[in-house]
């Protein structure tokens, strides 16, 4: 079989239909479905199925891609072993980034990386309002997103998961709140408060979602915003508490305070997600090795 017309298979499978293909990979639509049923011929069984205007792997296709996915790995290892025996890590990593990961992780990285020649990474913030982040793996070298722990959904999509650092979510209220005296708050101490919220079904947004199961009442949200700084100055100035990171929220700069929660598990997990075959190359290791280093410096500097 073709290795090309193996990754054109990985391709649909990822991002499930061919006209998506054929715009990630420069042919057009017709192009991709003539690969396609040349390789359905070369395995000798179906691969793809009618599916509303188009098309879905059947469970031989989907087979036959994790199988493309193993290839491309491979390859890229391959490539790696002689790229690292004749140059150093070079080129360019592509990386989406959430915002308070960002603010945390991404002046340390660029300025460890700023003394390996050839390497460039290039960074973009990661658009709020996406929730199932692995579905940016295709067209980012790394994707850095937050979730409650290691979600099952990436390995069933066979991504490369590099965990880099749990991070405590608090309660963010006014200086002057009522809660203000106390070093730690149950979820009973936060029932009948107003809350700004963030997204539906977004780390924060599932910490409110416990507080809610444990007391047995809705929370009361009356905004919803996924800017952590317009969170903050809403809170400082009174109109409501919020769910927020431990390391970047300004806790007592800006007229807010922060407290833990106790008994309701309230933190985020900070992961690199990558592609397998992307994972491989030396610049993208190189790139990972300094999202790690940076990570436990910011852990370190928070400890305690």
């Amino acid at each position: 079989m073709d290795v090309r017309r193996l990754e054109l298979l990985r391709e649909l499978a990822d991002r499930g239909s061919v006209t998506a293909v054929a715009a990630a990979t420069g042919r057009t639509a017709s192009a991709v479905s003539q690969q396609l049923k040349i390789l359905e011929r070369e395995a000798g069984v179906r691969l793809t199925e009618p599916a509303g205007r188009g098309i879905q792997l059947t469970d031989a296709g989907r087979t036959l891609a994790r199988t493309a996915q193993d290839v491309a790995a491979a390859i890229a290892r391959a490539e790696a072993v002689w790229e690292d025996f004749v140059e150093r890590p070079s080129g360019v990593v592509t990386m989406t980034i959430l915002p308070t990961a960002g603010e945390m992780l991404l002046p340390g990285v660029l300025h460890a990386l700023a003394d390996v020649p050839g390497l460039e990474l290039r960074c973009r913030d990661l658009d709020a309002d996406v929730v199932d982040t692995e579905d940016l793996t295709p067209d980012f070298d790394i994707v850095l997103t937050d979730s409650s722990g290691v979600l099952p959904r990436w390995a069933e999509r066979g991504l490369t998961v590099v965990p880099l650092l749990r991070e405590a979510l608090d309660v963010a209220m006014p200086e002057g709140h009522r809660l203000a005296a106390k070093t730690s708050l149950s979820a009973a101490d936060l029932a009948g408060e107003t809350w700004i919220g963030t997204l539906e079904g977004l780390p924060f947004d599932r910490v409110l979602s416990r507080i809610e199961r444990v007391n047995g009442t809705p929370a009361i949200v009356t905004q919803r915003f996924t800017d952590n700084g317009v969170v903050e100055a809403l809170v400082a100035a009174g109109h409501g508490i919020a769910i927020l990171p431990r390391f970047t929220t300004r806790n007592h700069e800006n007229g807010l305070v922060t407290r833990p929660l106790r008994g309701v598990r309230s933190s985020r997990l900070l992961s690199a997600l990558m592609r397998p075959d992307r994972a491989e190359r030396p610049s993208v290791r190189r790139v990972v090795r300094a999202l790690q280093a940076e990570a436990e410096s910011v852990e370190s500097a928070h400890a305690g």
